[in-house]
């Protein structure tokens, strides 16, 4: 049977964008025709976490309702390089807790992180979503593999926009961060685009 993830940011014993997390498993459910009945904040409230610092609280769970959980410290880390990877076929629209997909890719890959393109389109890396700098401004592609909680965030908040961002025009953006629930939109780790191995030097290097 399927089986789906929620990865929720707590720290300092406080849980964080909870109700984006219920919308997306309320919203899993209700895509297979089933009825969520797990709350994310009462199994929060029912683990009495009393540690301060950064913790994923990490919730598996399947379509009959049945779930596990975990916390876990957490560290953000930083990587030094990353590639882009075609796959026109990845599906990861929802938050499975099957990767085999996703770590292929990343099997394949000569750096530490890799960057899907799907259709020309810039999306995630294997683990988080993405923002690219352009003239101040954060944008987000409008490609996605996962609609990622963080992202809905800031961009219902008005902090990033989003645009669309290919092998055509990713050159025109200076850095670019990542983001997914647990990695903020911060300022700690941003690179420089020069940091992807294989970023296009002209338009007939597009080969990979």
């Amino acid at each position: 049977m399927s089986r789906f993830i929620e990865s929720i940011k707590v720290e300092d014993q406080k849980i964080f964008l909870k109700e984006l997390h219920q919308k997306r498993m309320n919203d899993t459910f209700s895509n297979f025709g089933k009825e969520c009945k797990i709350d994310i904040y009462s199994l929060f409230l029912n683990l009495e976490h009393d540690e301060d610092g950064l913790y994923k609280f990490r919730i598996e769970y399947d379509l009959e309702n049945n779930f596990k959980t975990q916390v876990i410290p957490y560290a953000i880390s930083e990587l030094d390089d990353f590639e882009l990877v075609v796959d026109n076929e990845i599906d990861y629209s929802f938050k499975s807790a099957d990767r085999t997909q996703l770590q292929k890719l990343k099997d394949k890959s000569h750096a530490d992180e890799v960057i899907i393109i799907k259709n020309n389109q810039i999306t995630d890396t294997s683990y988080s979503n993405l923002l690219f700098l352009k003239d101040k401004t954060w944008f987000t592609p409008k490609s996605y593999l996962l609609n990622g909680v963080m992202k809905q965030n800031l961009l219902q908040t008005k902090e990033i926009k989003e645009t669309e961002i290919n092998l055509d025009n990713i050159k025109e953006f200076t850095h670019f961060q990542l983001i997914n629930a647990l990695n903020d939109f911060d300022d700690m780790f941003i690179y420089p685009i020069e940091k992807i191995i294989n970023l296009p030097k002209e338009e007939s290097d597009l080969e990979f």
